[in-house]
């Protein structure tokens, strides 16, 4: 079971990291900055789950797992309610004084939004992740019989 989920862990934070500093620039976006930073958390923990300090972890994997993966889905429900990789903060309008709206999309109301929607991949993996975390903290108590 560990090192299922240490590939799940693995791959899910790889994932995060090449989606992030790849093709769209999304490194300064604040949704970039943040699957970056949590994929890099998650990579450190699958690679502890590979090893003996898997132990010291005890209880909290799981619930680890589980903050993990709902902080993925809620960025992408950002991501995907507000159109925008900065979760809507960006002001949506991308051009200067003549009101030419840059890299948004505009639509009949003349609201602008970046054109981004959610990541089925992330979403997917950050599924993955939680039913992973889920069956952690559930083996882990059924082993310790509470």
């Amino acid at each position: 079971m560990r090192q299922y989920s240490a590939a799940i862990a693995l791959v899910s934070g790889l994932y995060s990291l090449v989606s992030t500093t790849s093709g769209s620039g999304m490194m300064g976006s604040n949704s970039g900055l943040l699957m970056a930073a949590l994929g890099i958390v998650v990579i450190v923990h699958g690679v502890v789950l590979l090893t003996p300090y898997a132990n010291q972890l005890g209880n909290a994997s799981g619930p680890l797992m589980i903050g993990y993966s709902l902080l993925m889905l809620l960025n992408q429900a950002l991501v995907g309610a507000t159109g925008s990789m900065n979760w809507g903060m960006d002001g949506g309008i991308q051009g200067g004084m003549d009101g030419s709206m840059g890299n948004g999309m505009s639509d009949s109301m003349g609201s602008t939004t970046a054109g981004m929607g959610w990541d089925l991949g992330m979403v997917a993996l950050a599924v993955l992740m939680l039913i992973s975390g889920v069956i952690m903290t559930r083996r882990h108590n059924t082993n310790s019989g509470m």
